[in-house]
């Protein structure tokens, strides 16, 4: 909403089977609310007919739903902007895939760590060294989440994919953009709070941790309050992109609006791995 808000654009309608969403007064007062998809359906459809339709259906449903939740949007006649994952399962993307082509509409994804100005410039520098040469990188990103976690849909593998898919899908799309293609995949440890692992990709041998667990924190973490640590080592010397996070989201909608944006043949690679890991 902030991003749509941003770009000085419209959201005309919302639905949500929660209706504990004031937080829309803060961006858009006159947008039509739905707590039932059958009664948003209608609503946009009689938008279609009246020549009033939307240009664009946001998803941001739990991950499960989000295959459903695209086909719904491209059969309204509008683009799709989701957050990700696109799809748990790659296999979905090529049917996705035809439905574009019968619609004629386009399906966007949220990789904003793409659009991050020292991803980018990392991006250039190891495209601009050997092609020969492999980095040694460590990847770890430790963030505590409460009780509340496990209980909802995220905590549910079969709904959220699992931390893997859950947390570490940007991390993973963006070693692979930066580092090449996946070689071989092990996964270490995996469970509900917790997963590691060693991936090797055409530029890169990764160890990674994710964890939802504060137990997992470094203790100089833990001493000052903190509650989330991100660290990415590369050869040795850590990568620091820790700021930069606050404006991803308006980028990555300004870079659909202008003609860009991430598509389906963008995030299959990332999809892919990490269902191997969850199901590894």
């Amino acid at each position: 909403m902030q991003a749509i808000k941003d770009l000085g654009h419209e959201l005309v309608a919302a639905m949500d089977p929660h209706d504990s969403v004031g937080i829309l007064d803060r961006y858009f007062l006159e947008t039509d609310f739905f707590t039932e998809i059958e009664r948003f359906d209608r609503h946009l459809d009689k938008l279609r007919r009246q020549g009033k339709g939307i240009d664009y259906l946001v998803v941001c449903s739990p991950n499960y739903l989000h295959d459903a939740h695209i086909r719904f949007g491209l059969r309204l006649g509008a683009d799709v902007v989701c957050e990700k994952p696109l799809v748990l399962n790659s296999w979905n993307l090529d049917a996705l895939s035809e439905i574009e082509k019968e619609t004629g509409r386009k399906i966007f994804t949220i990789l904003q760590l793409r659009l991050h100005p020292q991803v980018i410039k990392l991006k250039k520098r190891i495209d601009a060294g050997s092609p020969d040469k492999i980095y040694e990188i460590q990847l770890d990103y430790l963030t505590t989440r409460g009780k509340w976690y496990d209980y909802s849909w995220k905590g549910d593998v079969s709904k959220s994919g699992g931390i893997a898919t859950n947390i570490g899908i940007h991390f993973f799309d963006m070693l692979i953009w930066i580092f090449g293609d996946v070689v071989e995949n092990k996964v270490g440890k995996i469970s509900p709070n917790y997963a590691s692992g060693e991936l090797h990709l055409a530029q890169a041998k990764v160890n990674w941790r994710l964890s939802t667990d504060s137990h997992q924190l470094p203790e100089k973490v833990k001493a000052k309050g903190g509650k989330t640590y991100r660290a990415l080592m590369i050869d040795g010397e850590e990568f620091e992109f820790s700021g930069g996070f606050t404006d991803l989201h308006t980028r990555s909608y300004a870079d659909i609006l202008e003609g860009g944006g991430f598509g389906i043949d963008e995030t299959g690679k990332a999809v892919a791995l990490v269902g191997k890991i969850r199901n590894g």
